[in-house]
């Protein structure tokens, strides 16, 4: 039985990039070496890193202002290497809070300088983008995470700013076409749309940085990193060759704006069966905030005790990691490119025929 992979990540990847990543582990190039062992200053690595970055730029549209980075530690570590670089003691950085992870971005800087909470769903379990509200011009930068996998909202517009906007976009990273101009800086977390963790993808640009006056950690500064093309140290040899794949496999099947149209759809097929179907209800109250990423849904009102019996049936049907978040509870659909529209058919399937026999 095929299985549909609905795992919030470490995610789905397509299934030509696990081939060739399959086949380079036993024998990279024919040199009879495993990618696994290659010195990642040998010519051959040189090569994978090189194109990984070209193919970065051609995808995002990338201009010769933007550095593209691949380090380690995650998102996580990027909640406060941010705020580290670009965040004095004295000034004040703005964030929007808006799930579990923008609330840890805003504590990791809080160590570095002043932090201003100016949006925030919070009151409400995060269950909503916020709207209507001022980022002040005397902030250093704008901070936000641009798709919530825990509640299943996602930012479809940007906030008009004065200031630089820095974004997670671990979860949707190349999902849909990105404005880059709009940004300073951008991180992701690999495991979602780019390939294996262990790899973190920094898109920034050198000229908001080099202005706190803190002494910065070498490892820490990203400008360690933009001059040593990301080798100051021994990077993540194969998540950044997979990564190189799966920039390969986004250009080759037309690139952002194909996969915006592809997951759009995707997302339109499984929301229209939750708002239809009587067992079932979206956890997100503006419908309008819907990820496109991950949908958030739950049994419906009475129906509580169902749960159980339709992740079985989802299980039996192949439908793996449909299980909500333990703060959300319910259930949760990821949705990342490399998911084929098939298997968000089969999912709907099975909500159809749980309705059949439950509703």
């Amino acid at each position: 039985m095929k299985k549909h992979n609905f795992s919030a990540g470490p995610a789905i990847l397509p299934a030509t990039v696990m081939e060739q990543a399959s086949q380079a582990a036993l024998d990279f190039n024919g040199m009879g070496l495993s990618i696994l062992e290659i010195s990642h200053r040998s010519p051959e690595f040189t090569a994978v890193l090189n194109e990984a970055e070209v193919l970065v730029r051609d995808i995002a549209g990338l201009s010769d202002d933007y550095a593209v980075l691949f380090l380690q530690g995650g998102a996580s570590s990027q909640f406060f290497m941010t705020a580290m670089n670009l965040l004095d003691e004295h000034e004040m950085a703005a964030y929007a809070d808006t799930g579990s992870w923008s609330a840890k971005a805003i504590k990791e800087a809080r160590n570095f300088g002043k932090v201003e909470v100016v949006a925030s769903s919070k009151e409400q379990n995060y269950t909503f983008i916020p709207k209507g509200y001022e980022v002040p011009a005397n902030a250093k930068y704008f901070h936000l995470t641009s798709n919530n996998t825990i509640f299943g909202t996602q930012y479809h517009k940007w906030p008009e700013t004065p200031v630089p906007l820095v974004a997670d976009m671990s979860s949707d990273i190349f999902s849909r076409p990105i404005d880059m101009e709009r940004f300073g800086l951008i991180y992701a977390g690999a495991q979602k749309n780019i390939g294996p963790a262990g790899l973190t993808l920094v898109i920034v640009r050198p000229d908001i940085l080099g202005k706190v006056s803190r002494t910065i950690p070498t490892m820490l500064d990203y400008r360690t990193h933009i001059a040593k093309k990301s080798t100051f140290n021994t990077p993540p040899v194969f998540p950044i060759y997979v990564a190189m794949l799966t920039f390969r496999w986004i250009k080759a099947n037309g690139g952002l704006p194909a996969m915006a149209t592809r997951n759009a759809a995707k997302a339109q097929l499984l929301y229209q069966e939750v708002d239809a179907n009587p067992l079932f209800t979206g956890i997100v109250t503006d419908k309008a905030d819907r990820s496109q990423m991950n949908a958030t849904f739950v049994m419906a009102p009475g129906k509580e005790e169902l749960q159980g019996a339709f992740l079985d049936m989802c299980k039996e049907a192949g439908c793996i990691g449909v299980k909500g978040h333990r703060s959300v509870g319910g259930f949760r659909a990821s949705m990342y490119n490399a998911m084929d529209i098939e298997s968000v058919q089969v999912l709907v399937d099975v909500m159809k025929g749980f309705a059949e026999k439950y509703g």
